[in-house]
C-alpha cells in the first residue's frame, strides 16, 4: 500500500488541500480582534461592527448557492486559486479604507470571493475518495479549516498584544494564504483522471448531462438534507457567535492589564481544530457511523458548556481555558459529521451542489445572528450574554438533526 502510486496521490491531494484552507480564514477570522479597534476608529456601535460580518457572512452564503453547483461543472482548482486572490486583494483594500460604508461593502465581497473554495476542495476530496474514505477525508479536511482558526487568531493576538495598528490585521495574515494558493495550484489536480489514475466516480454528472436546475431541484426535494442544512445553520450561527464575538469578550475586560486573557482565547479555535478531528472517530466508534446521533451529542454538550461559561464566570486562567477548549471542540467537531450527509444523503453526484447549499444555510444562518449579538452587547453592555446565546443555538441544532436519518438509501429523481 504504501508504494501504491494512487494511494501517494490521494494523501498527496488531501494534504496540500488542507495546506491551502489551513490559511484561508486569515482572510476572515481576523475581523473580530479588528472589531474593538475599528469601532474605535470610525466611531461606530458594536451593532455596526455586526452588520459588517453579517455582510461577509452573506456574501459568503450567495457565494454557496452558487459556487457549490459551479464546482460540479467547471474546475474546482481553478476557482479555489481565484477565489483566494481575490480576498486577499479584498483585504489590502481594507487595510487602507477609511469609510465604515467601504469596509462594509469590501467585506461583502470579501465574503463572496473566500466562498469560492470549501465546496471546490469538497468536490476535489470526494473525486479522489471512495464512499468508504469519506468520512476520514473530511475529518482531516474540516480540522484543516479550524487549524485555520487557531492559527489566524494566533497572528492576531501577537499583533494586537505589540499594539500593532488594526490595519495590520488585514495585511500580514493574508500573505500566507497567497503563498499557500501557489503551492495549491501547482500540486493539486482536480480528479484521478487528471494525473492518468481511474476515477472513483465513473462518470461526472456534467457527462450525464444533468443540468443545474436538476441539481437544485434534487437538492431542495430531499426534506432529509433540508433539515441538515437547518441544523447546521443553528450549528454556524453558534460556532460564529464564538468566533466572532470571544475577542470583543477579552478585549474589554483590561486586556491591556491582563493580556495573558487573550491568549487563554486561543484555545477556543485549538478545540475546534481537535474537535474536527475527533468527530470522525466518535461517530464511527461511538455511534456506529450514524452521524445525526454524533451531531446532536455534540452540539447539545456545547449547550452546556456555554451554560457554564455564562454562569461561572472562570477567575482562574486554567479552568477558563480549559471551557473555551471544550466550547471549541463540541461547537465545531460536529460538522465533521455534517459534510459527509452531502454525498449520503444526495449521491457522489451531488456532492459540489449539496455541500454548497448545505454551506449556504450555515453562513445564511450565522449573518443573521452578528448584528443581533452586536445590539445585545450594546444594550446590557455585557459581552458574556453571547454565551447564553450560544446555548440556546446549540441547543436547537441538536434536536433538529435528530430527525435526519441517513441510514437510509439514497433516492433522488431527476425529471
Amino acid at each position: 500500500m504504501a508504494n501504491n502510486p494512487f494511494r501517494k496521490a490521494q494523501w498527496r491531494m488531501l494534504l496540500i488541500t488542507m495546506f491551502c484552507y489551513l490559511f484561508f480564514y486569515t482572510g476572515r477570522h481576523n475581523f473580530g480582534w479588528a472589531a474593538h479597534a475599528l469601532a474605535t476608529e470610525l466611531q461606530v456601535s458594536y451593532e455596526k461592527i455586526g452588520w459588517v460580518s453579517f455582510a461577509m457572512l452573506l456574501g459568503y452564503a450567495v457565494g454557496q448557492f452558487v459556487n457549490g453547483n459551479l464546482a460540479d461543472r467547471f474546475s474546482p482548482r481553478t476557482m479555489i486559486v481565484t477565489g483566494g486572490i481575490l480576498s486577499v486583494a479584498a483585504n489590502l483594500a481594507i487595510s487602507v479604507a477609511d469609510s465604515f460604508n467601504l469596509v462594509l461593502v469590501l467585506w461583502a465581497l470579501n465574503g463572496y470571493f473566500q466562498s469560492m473554495a470549501w465546496a471546490p476542495g469538497s468536490r476535489i476530496l470526494t473525486n479522489w475518495f471512495g464512499q468508504h474514505e469519506r468520512q476520514k477525508a473530511f475529518s482531516f479536511y474540516t480540522m484543516a479549516a479550524s487549524s485555520s482558526s487557531t492559527f489566524t487568531y494566533l497572528l492576531s493576538i501577537m499583533l494586537v498584544q505589540q499594539n500593532q495598528h488594526w490595519r495590520l490585521l488585514f495585511r500580514l495574515p493574508v500573505l500566507f494564504l497567497l503563498a499557500a494558493l501557489i503551492v495549491f495550484y501547482f500540486v493539486v489536480r482536480n480528479k484521478p483522471s487528471d494525473m492518468g489514475f481511474e476515477d472513483s466516480i465513473p462518470a461526472r454528472a456534467k457527462e450525464n448531462g444533468i443540468s443545474w436546475r436538476q441539481r437544485y431541484q434534487t437538492v431542495f426535494g430531499n426534506r432529509r438534507f433540508l433539515l441538515a442544512c437547518l441544523s447546521m445553520g443553528f450549528e454556524s450561527m453558534a460556532r460564529y457567535t464564538l468566533i466572532f464575538w470571544v475577542p470583543v469578550y477579552f478585549l474589554g475586560k483590561e486586556y491591556k492589564s491582563h493580556p495573558e486573557q487573550m491568549w487563554v482565547s486561543l484555545l477556543l479555535p485549538a478545540g475546534m481544530a481537535i474537535g474536527a478531528y475527533s468527530f470522525g472517530h466518535i461517530s464511527d466508534k461511538l455511534f456506529s457511523g450514524n452521524k445525526p446521533y454524533a451531531i446532536s451529542t455534540g452540539m447539545f454538550s456545547c449547550a452546556l458548556v456555554a451554560l457554564l461559561i455564562y454562569f461561572f464566570p472562570g477567575q482562574h486562567g486554567v479552568i477558563t481555558g480549559l471551557l473555551m477548549f471544550m466550547a471549541g471542540f463540541f461547537a465545531y467537531g460536529p460538522q465533521a459529521n455534517f459534510w459527509p450527509l452531502s454525498p449520503e444523503l444526495l449521491g457522489a453526484e451531488f456532492t459540489g451542489t449539496g455541500v454548497g447549499i448545505m454551506n449556504m444555510s450555515a453562513y445564511l444562518f450565522a449573518a443573521l445572528g452578528e448584528p443581533v449579538m452586536g445590539k445585545i452587547i450594546d444594550v446590557t453592555g455585557n459581552a458574556a450574554m453571547v454565551f447564553i446565546a450560544v446555548a440556546l443555538l446549540a441547543f436547537l441544532s441538536s434536536v433538529i438533526i435528530l430527525f435526519v436519518n441517513s441510514s437510509k438509501k439514497v433516492l433522488y429523481v431527476i425529471s
